[in-house]
């Protein structure tokens, strides 16, 4: 067992670059000493990538209330390749800097969405980085100290352990958990425990869920080399659920690391599109991986609750773009 297992660490960005600075002046301060940030750029427009490279060479502070600006560690080096090039490239003479002076941007040409963007990081920080670990970590987060050092003692506890998650606090009320592990419920509903609750004992047991989100998740090699990463059909939402139950067939276990703990925004641009998605990929996880019972009280609990619930209040609202989303996301879920 090593000692410092090597982590690549991959942050998505898609027009979102003010987010993805303090995330990553935040995760320039931890004290694990052994990992490699990865930036992904998914086909921005809004000059996402200048910006991260003016952060980079000390040209924008960042200011938050978690931490203080650090001007010690810049310029920090970076590496960049559009994504044709990652097929290619091999490990280069910056992977010799230490952790909190490198980082490598990769540059998408088009938005491949949350799944198929984070498939592109990890594809290529298995073939040119080999590490023993691959963190996903949203771009809208910013990290505690130790947060990864507690990720990586949780995993190396328990060889069957493919995937672990932190603790996640709201970011403008970091007192309140937004999650702390996933369960799936009586109806085959997915929920995050704890969530919109005040921090108390239940929430400090380490132990195994369901299901964990996206928001982060420490996936160990193995696992990513046997399930091959994030179903792409997905684009986004519901990706870390169906990771999570392909994860729990293969007979890897999923633990939720309660001193590993993370601030998270929440993006205006994901909560604007999740009522489709949701819905749709829902339907997909359920028809893919429930038992019959299972399935059947999941789509009883969709087809005479959430979709007369939904559908009504949006045509009441006068909402009937969201009406017809709706109409549209159940169709797709038991078409595809």
């Amino acid at each position: 067992m090593k000692k410092w297992p090597e982590v690549s660490i991959i942050i998505l960005n898609w027009n979102g670059w003010n987010d993805t600075i303090g995330c990553l002046e935040s995760l320039y301060r931890i004290t694990y000493p052994n990992y490699e940030i990865i930036v992904i750029d998914n086909g921005s427009k809004d000059e996402s990538i200048e910006k991260i490279k003016e952060w980079a060479n000390g040209k924008i502070e960042v200011k938050s209330k978690f931490f203080e600006y650090n001007p010690m560690n810049k310029p920090i080096r970076y590496m960049e390749y559009n994504r044709e090039a990652v097929e290619t490239e091999e490990r280069k003479e910056i992977q010799e800097l230490s952790s909190d002076r490198k980082m490598i941007i990769i540059r998408n040409e088009r938005n491949y969405g949350f799944a198929e963007g984070n498939n592109i990081g990890m594809r290529y920080a298995l073939r040119a980085l080999d590490p023993d670990y691959i963190l996903l970590l949203n771009n809208d987060t910013v990290v505690e100290s130790k947060f990864l050092s507690e990720l990586v003692k949780v995993a190396e506890g328990d060889e069957k352990i493919g995937i672990v998650g932190p603790k996640i606090y709201y970011y403008d009320r970091p007192n309140i958990i937004a999650s702390a592990g996933g369960k799936i419920n009586f109806f085959g509903v997915a929920y995050q425990v704890g969530e919109g609750e005040r921090e108390g004992e239940r929430h400090e047991k380490l132990e195994y869920s369901e299901w964990l989100t996206g928001t982060s998740l420490l996936l160990s090699r193995e696992l990513i080399c046997n399930i091959e990463g994030f179903d792409s059909n997905f684009f986004v939402f519901e990706e870390d659920l169906d990771l999570c139950l392909k994860a729990a067939k293969k007979g890897f276990k999923i633990s939720y690391a309660p001193k590993a703990k993370i601030y998270h925004k929440g993006s205006v641009y994901t909560k604007l599109i999740r009522g489709y998605f949701t819905v749709k990929n829902r339907m997909i996880v359920a028809r893919r991986h429930y038992r019959f019972g299972k399935r059947f009280l999941f789509f009883v609990y969709i087809f005479l609750y959430i979709f007369p619930r939904s559908l009504i209040y949006n045509v009441l609202s006068m909402n009937f773009d969201r009406a017809l989303e709706l109409i549209k996301a159940v169709k797709d879920g038991i078409k595809e």
